[in-house]
């Protein structure tokens, strides 16, 4: 992989050409599927003489120009074509084996559907093309198709249908409004069809269609009514309106992502539109609306206004992630959906950035562009939206969203454009802040604080870095601060401005030593080092007024807990556990005033992922002993409260209520000698799929006699449902059995499972690598042995997956040295493959390089 070059934000140069509109004809015929494509070309800068398009795993028949044949030259992937005229017309004709296809990029089948993932640089494997985002055109597309597939859809509005001849049919789809490459979609095949419409806020009807395979129709209706929810919340928050005259969203099983916004006729996973009661989460749920949302959403913020070049995709990913996230608290619990968030950014974005490959939410180099979709692009770019919005407030927040599609609507621009729109509708400075867009890393707030009692003031320090980063520029970060009497009272609650390499704050009028809590509901995307005593934490366990606040000290305070104990055995000395501690969790389970929602998040207790993620180095046996320890005597002193927690929540019929539940059993599973009771009569009484799993889940980390005996159950139960399968792979492959791996190699084999399908290795091979974490890290190097066997293969099949599933294995310098070596050996295997991807080269080379 010598040859390959990486490209540059700082070389970006617009396009020498442009195609304004594109004549697509598509013949869908296996193995000779043919695609004609008709460009009408601009030449934009005088001097340039050569257009060249990009095309991949194409065979070319036939260029011609103004209905000419020309001469062209074909190379690495280009067609090159010389030319002096300034306006024409070329038509490209090529050959595609859809079916061949396994990466599903491009065109290819799902399960018998035609179906294309054009984004990012999927729409050279259909035709040759300006294939960059920067290159806006209308399309007209005519699909011609066997009868056997009835429906034939494409982006915009339907023109025109019907036969050819009397065993093919045609469709002709007319898309309006300028669009990048990327957002082309087409989808051809044989559906259960759901519909329903929606009135626009001006009036007009919009057909609205939901296509899933045959027999799954009964699992739509959530997903219509999640788009229709997005809808009126888009109108409600954002006065933004839909614009065409019809609305699709197209369920297929092998998709390498959650969804594809591409207009007017949105692709998505199965995962993110089936679902029943029978078969479907709580979890589930929330995952169709917010996804639905976001790929809605996008038809502004993504669609309309589009990115310039792929380095800025925050500014379409960012944005949507944000409003995502606005909506699914709007219509649902805010603190519970921030703590969501929160977790994310803590527990994989920061081992992002403090892996090899760190990056900006608006990247300086990329040599793989599917690379960066990551959860610094996606969920800091919307964590650096969200501090834009607190800096401005609301009001100011959406005059400046409005300005910006003012304009930019129809535009291809930067993050620079959306900062200057902000700027400019609010008239408040944000130069320093948009350092945000090109600093990688987590910056560490050290905060330290005193009280004067004479001056009745207290005085908070703050000093900003980014460690490894000794010319990392001063961020302007907004800091939210509430300051609590003894009694519990809020004395002060106000956002700061930090912008400063350090600065003090003062409060004066403060009568006592107050408790702080700092960095309410995450403001900003930080590190912070904070010395809390256990006593301050469970007053803000229990005084703080924002959940997520108290959410956090029970984090704080538990994870400080194992970390001493971590201390204690590198000392030799034994183990404790402080009955402040148990105190302040019991309190939390007993308050009735308390939402049940929180309560079962503040229990899901922090995990040796997240444990690891808050320091430099970890011992990970030590690590492993002392949460062992800790959970164990914590779990068995609130072993009473529990178990009436439990039984209570039995008897509730909310989302809150069974999170509750199955948070409870989960702990008690692990602990209490009356954890199998307790599962088998959850199990066995489950009107839900929430409670079946929640009950599955806890017998599996709980590694209880009834395991084997539900697993089966379960197994006989849903074979033949994949989305539901993919649950009991993922609990296979967090197993915590010592024999996991040799289990996991088996279940490569079994019939519900297969290595083509994203969905199915994420939930086996993915879920092991990320979530079995004892296991993976084994001091033996088995787990890392294992994925490396497996990225191995899917390499050759599906690029795209293997290098997001490469992730933990890439992630190795909190670990000691011979885990470091036997991973870095892992390696140097992989990187030594024939014909390796761009995908895997790219991180691979960077984690060795590092």
């Amino acid at each position: 992989m010598s040859q390959v070059q990486a490209k540059y934000l700082k070389d970006y140069q617009s396009p020498d050409f442009t195609i304004s509109h594109l004549e697509l004809d598509i013949k869908l015929d296996g193995a000779n599927t043919l695609v004609t494509a008709t460009s009408e070309i601009t030449r934009l800068n005088p001097q340039a003489t050569e257009l060249v398009l990009e095309g991949e795993g194409l065979t070319l028949i036939e260029v011609t120009c103004n209905g000419d044949a020309i001469a062209y030259q074909q190379d690495n992937n280009q067609l090159r074509i010389s030319t002096n005229l300034v306006q024409f017309s070329l038509c490209v004709v090529t050959k595609l084996d859809p079916g061949s296809n396994s990466s599903l990029e491009g065109l290819y089948l799902s399960d018998g559907a035609y179906c294309t993932q054009c984004e990012a640089e999927g729409f050279r494997r259909i035709t040759y093309f300006l294939d960059r985002p920067d290159v806006l055109a209308t399309y007209n597309v005519r699909i011609d198709a066997p009868l056997s597939l009835p429906f034939l859809l494409s982006n915009g509005n339907l023109l025109e249908k019907g036969l050819v001849g009397t065993d093919r049919h045609f469709a002709k789809w007319q898309d309006p409004f300028p669009k990048p490459s990327y957002l082309f979609a087409l989808v051809a095949g044989d559906f259960d069809q759901l519909t329903d419409n929606f009135i626009t806020q001006s009036g007009r009807n919009v057909a609205l269609q939901v296509f899933v395979d045959k027999g799954n129709l009964n699992k739509a209706h959530h997903a219509m009514a999640s788009l229709k929810k997005s809808m009126a919340w888009d109108e409600s928050r954002f006065n933004l309106e839909y614009d065409l005259d019809i609305y699709m969203i197209v369920a297929v099983d092998f998709f390498n992502m959650g969804a594809m916004e591409n207009k007017g006729l949105n692709i998505f996973n199965t995962k993110y539109v089936l679902a029943d009661e029978s078969s479907a989460t709580d979890a589930d749920y929330h995952g169709i609306e917010s996804v639905v949302g976001h790929e809605y959403f996008h038809n502004w913020t993504g669609n309309r206004v589009t990115c310039r070049d792929w380095f800025q995709l925050s500014l379409k990913e960012g944005l949507t992630v944000f409003r995502d996230q606005e909506f699914s608290s709007d219509v649902g619990s805010r603190p519970v959906n921030r703590i969501q968030a929160i977790r994310v950014i803590k527990n994989q974005q920061f081992a992002e950035d403090a892996g090899p490959m760190s990056h900006p939410i608006r990247p300086e180099s990329v040599i793989e562009m599917n690379n960066f979709y990551t959860v610094t692009v996606y969920n800091k770019g919307a964590e650096v939206i969200r501090m834009m919005h607190t800096l401005l407030g609301e009001a100011n927040f959406q005059a400046g969203m409005a300005l910006y599609f003012k304009r930019h609507d129809g535009q291809a621009v930067t993050c620079d454009d959306f900062v200057a729109a902000m700027s400019d509708a609010s008239n408040i400075d944000l130069g320093q802040f948009s350092a945000w867009y090109r600093q990688a890393g987590t910056p560490l707030l050290q905060v330290t604080d005193e009280f004067d009692a004479k001056q009745q003031e207290y005085r908070l320090t703050i000093k900003q870095s980014i460690p490894n980063q000794p010319n990392a520029e001063i961020l302007h970060i907004p800091f939210s601060l509430e300051l609590l009497d003894g009694a519990g009272q809020s004395l002060v609650n106000q956002v700061l401005d930090v912008k400063q390499a350090q600065q003090t704050f003062v409060f004066s009028g403060i009568k006592a030593l107050p408790v702080a809590s700092l960095l309410q509901d995450f403001s900003a995307p930080v590190r912070l080092d904070y010395q809390y005593t256990n006593s301050q934490l469970a007053h803000l366990m229990c005084h703080a007024s924002s959940q997520v606040a108290r959410w956090d000290a029970s984090v704080t305070m538990l994870s400080r807990t194992i970390w001493e104990n971590v201390a204690c055995l590198e000392r030799g000395e034994s183990m404790n556990l402080a009955s402040q501690v148990c105190d302040a969790f019991r309190g939390l389970i007993l308050d009735d005033t308390l939402d049940p929602a929180l309560l079962a998040e503040i229990l899901g207790f922090p995990s040796l992922n997240v444990l690891i993620e808050q320091v430099n180095k970890v011992n990970l046996e030590h690590l492993i002993a002392a949460r062992f320890y800790v959970l164990e005597q914590l779990i068995l002193a609130l072993e009473d409260e529990l178990l009436a927690c439990w039984r209570a929540a039995s008897f509730g019929t909310t989302a809150a209520m069974r999170a509750l539940k199955n948070a409870c059993l989960v702990n008690l599973a692990q602990f209490s000698e009356q954890a199998d009771a307790c599962v088998l009569t959850q199990y066995q009484q489950a009107s839900s799929m929430t409670d079946a799993l929640g009950a599955l889940t806890a017998a599996n980390l709980g590694a209880l006699e009834c395991r084997h005996e539900l697993m089966t159950d379960f197994e006989h139960k849903w074979l033949s449902t994949p989305l539901v399968m993919d649950k009991w792979f993922m609990l296979q492959a967090t197993n915590p059995a010592t024999t996991v791996v040799t289990e996991l190699r088996a279940l490569l084999k079994h019939p519900a499972f297969s290595i083509n399908n994203p969905n199915r290795v994420r939930s086996l091979i993915g879920a092991f690598a990320a979530a079995n974490t004892e296991h993976f890290h084994a001091a033996d190097g088995s787990g890392y042995q294992f994925l490396t066997e497996q990225l191995a293969v899917l390499d050759k099949i599906n690029p795209q997956t293997a290098a997001r599933m490469i992730t933990p294995l890439i992630q190795f310098s909190r670990f000691d040295d011979e885990r470091q070596q036997s991973i870095k050996a892992c390696l140097v295997q992989l990187s030594q493959l024939p014909d390796l991807s761009r995908d895997l080269f790219e991180k691979i080379s960077r984690a060795l390089a590092s």
